[in-house]
């Protein structure tokens, strides 16, 4: 009999070949990784020592080992986090537009290839959009879901809760656990993009990782 271990591994692969080849067709390039070690010298190999890189706010990039990896001198970093006022981080906001590399992960990617993000000060999905040459999308295999439904719900009712309740924002759903669709200084849910082609031929790379990274 398998272990609960290789079952669940085979399952991840059986998945991410089909978001491998629907992401194909959507010209965005898709990578499995078995572990966040393997992921990581992948980075390790691709990423040019002269490159400028930059990244959006993310548990998984945490998790994964992605920051420490890029402000362990991998490459040059924007790091907004290093700011002293918020003149400065909102300065670094803007500069990562310009970077070579961009870093993120996706709230939810659907099994048909399409990444789906609920964000708070939109610099993070305006970069995934628009602006930096690469954009490299870190993500577990937690954060796959059957399709758009899916991934709001998602979302909305497990994601977005948990951010709030890291960054303590005082929105309805740090009480609630679940969307309260609200409105106010608090939330965290200002901008929905859905990511379902890219124009520029391999720009978007995503990343997965069978692992849980993230909320």
């Amino acid at each position: 009999m398998a272990t609960n271990q290789k079952v669940r591994s085979e399952y991840y692969l059986a998945c991410a070949d089909k978001i491998i080849a629907a992401m194909k067709t959507r010209q965005m390039e898709c990578i499995y990784f078995e572990n966040r070690k393997d992921m990581l010298e992948y980075l390790k190999a691709v990423i040019p020592a002269k490159a400028t890189a930059a990244w959006g706010g993310s548990m998984t990039l945490k998790d994964s080992g992605v920051i420490d990896l890029l402000r362990g001198g991998l490459c040059k970093i924007i790091d907004r986090d290093a700011a002293k006022t918020p003149e400065e981080a909102h300065k670094c906001m803007h500069q990562a537009f310009n970077a070579d590399c961009y870093f993120l992960s996706a709230n939810a990617i659907t099994m048909d290839g399409k990444l789906v993000n609920i964000d708070g000060n939109g610099n993070r999905v305006a970069a995934l959009i628009y602006g930096p040459k690469d954009v490299y999308v870190i993500a577990g295999m937690n954060k796959v879901v059957k399709d758009e439904d899916a991934a709001m719900d998602r979302i909305k009712n497990m994601a977005a809760p948990m951010n709030a309740m890291r960054l303590t924002t005082g929105a309805p759903c740090t009480k609630t656990g679940n969307c309260m669709h609200c409105k106010g200084s608090g939330t965290i849910c200002c901008h929905t993009v859905v990511t379902r082609y890219s124009r520029h031929p391999g720009r978007i790379k995503v990343l997965l990782v069978g692992e849980e990274l993230g909320y």
